[in-house]
This record gives C-alpha cells, sequence and structure tokens, in this order.
C-alpha cells in the first residue's frame, strides 16, 4: 500500500503561520526599499518619490569609501568563491565517485560543518587561528575565511548535481577509449557544469554579503562593502544606507534566483535524459 501523501495546507492555521512568518522576514526589507526612495533626508518623514540617494551613492560625500569597499568586496568575492567552487567539486566527485573509503562520513561531516557551527564561533576561531601565526588582518584573511566558509555552499548544489548523473556517462567514455582523465574533462565536466555555476553564484552572494566573519578579521583600515555600511550605520541611518542596502538586496536576490533556476534546469535535463 502506497503512503498516502500529507498536504500541509489543510491543517488549521497553516496559512496563516505562513503569512505572518512572511511578514516578518520581508516587512523590515520592504520599508528600507520603500524609504529608500525617500525625497526627504529625514528616515521618518515621508517627503516624495526620488532617486537622489541612489545618485548620492554614486556621487555624494561618502562614494569614495563606498566605492573602494564595494572593490574589496567584489574582489574578495570572485577570488573566494572561484577558489571554493573548484575545492567543492573535488570535494564532490571524491565524495560520489571514490565509492567507499575510509573515514568517508567523517570526511562528509567536516565539509559541512561550517553550515552548522554558529557565525560568531567561526569569526572567533579564525581570528584565534591567524593571531597564532602571526597574520596581520587584511584582505588576504579575509580571503581565506572566505573560501573556508564557502565551501559548503558550494558544495551542496554541486553535490546535488552529481547524486542524479549516474555513473554509466563516463564509463561508457572509457568504454570508447577515453582515459579515465578524458571522462572526467570531456563528459562528466560538462554535466556537472549547472550545478558548478550554481554552486559558484551561490558562494559568491554568501561572501559578497557577509559582515561578521569579515568584521572579526579585516583588520585596520580595511572594509569590505558590510563593514562599510555598518561604521556609517553606527553615525546613525541616513536614507543613502537605505539605497546601499536595497542595492546589495536585489543583488542578492538576483544571483540566488540565477542559481536555483540554473540548478533547476540542470536538474530538469538530467531527469530527462
Amino acid at each position: 500500500m502506497m503512503a498516502r501523501k500529507i498536504d500541509l495546507r489543510h491543517f488549521t492555521g497553516f496559512r496563516a503561520i505562513t503569512v505572518l512568518c512572511l511578514v516578518v522576514l520581508y516587512t523590515p526589507l520592504i520599508v528600507v526599499a520603500v524609504y529608500s526612495f525617500n525625497a526627504s533626508a529625514s528616515i521618518t518623514n515621508w517627503g516624495g518619490w526620488s532617486l537622489k540617494w541612489y545618485l548620492d551613492v554614486f556621487t555624494g560625500p561618502e562614494a569614495g569609501k563606498f566605492r573602494a569597499a564595494t572593490v574589496n568586496s567584489l574582489l574578495i568575492a570572485v577570488t573566494a568563491s572561484i577558489t571554493a567552487t573548484m575545492i567543492a567539486t573535488a570535494a564532490a566527485v571524491a565524495m560520489h565517485r571514490a565509492g567507499r573509503f575510509r573515514a568517508k562520513a567523517l570526511s562528509f561531516a567536516l565539509i559541512n560543518l561550517p553550515l552548522m557551527v554558529p557565525e560568531v564561533v567561526t569569526a572567533v576561531a579564525s581570528l584565534i587561528f591567524f593571531t597564532t601565526l602571526g597574520f596581520k588582518g587584511g584582505l588576504g584573511t579575509i580571503l581565506l575565511a572566505h573560501i573556508t566558509f564557502c565551501i559548503p555552499f558550494a558544495y551542496l548544489p554541486i553535490a546535488a548535481r552529481l547524486q542524479s548523473l549516474p555513473d554509466t556517462y563516463e564509463q561508457a567514455a572509457m568504454d570508447l577509449y577515453a582515459s579515465p582523465r578524458e571522462a572526467f574533462k570531456l563528459v562528466l565536466i560538462p554535466l556537472l557544469a549547472p550545478g558548478i555555476l550554481s554552486g559558484f553564484l551561490l558562494a559568491f552572494i554568501i561572501s559578497l554579503d557577509d559582515f561578521l566573519i569579515t568584521n572579526f578579521v579585516k583588520g585596520a583600515g580595511v572594509e569590505t562593502l558590510p563593514t562599510a555600511i555598518f561604521g556609517a550605520v553606527k553615525q546613525g541611518i541616513k536614507p543613502n544606507i537605505m539605497a546601499i542596502s536595497t542595492l546589495m538586496l536585489a543583488i542578492s536576490a538576483l544571483f540566488v534566483t540565477l542559481s536555483w533556476l540554473i540548478g533547476r534546469a540542470g536538474q530538469g535535463r538530467a531527469e530527462r535524459a
């Protein structure tokens, strides 16, 4: 007898709880986005619709500071996400194509451990680690920390894609006299491409948006965009901060959506194959 599927929508209070969660999660984001178009310099009084605070982000007195912080954020995010994606791809192939090996469960746990550990613990541990080794806080320490915590985020979509691909593709290639390296390079990697790209995008946005770990390991005089925003907020919330936050929110939503769409498209092609 087949188990009957349970539709949670029919449970009493499900819709009310869903709406409440959505309101709690997204109302603050909507308020920030709306007030970023406020013509008034006050964040409490509405003065009409205007784009002047978005113009201020690029041409205002603080534009230079935010521009330099943005360049640092993009440089770190691109480098960290590329490196983390390469490591995650190698790890996923080893975990799902190497068969059974000793400490496989332990290896899987270590790869996913950063997802389970509270971020503040990772931040403190990273700071202690770099201090013990005598590393001076700067872009280098930020990059190393970002690579570390981006690996599991890149690993998840790559591993999910790899699980949906039977090893018969590589076996067929080797039956046609391809070497294991050629089968990996010419068969498996193209099939993995949607998962790899999805993992890269996810790692990129996680790195770009990170504040807590970055703030612990960055050192004096080095700023990324999230830490620069935090420093500006400590002097008072201004409308240009809301404009920057809205831009970051839009970019984050775009990259997360692209990651999901690419992963879903790759999964669909794997199921049809």
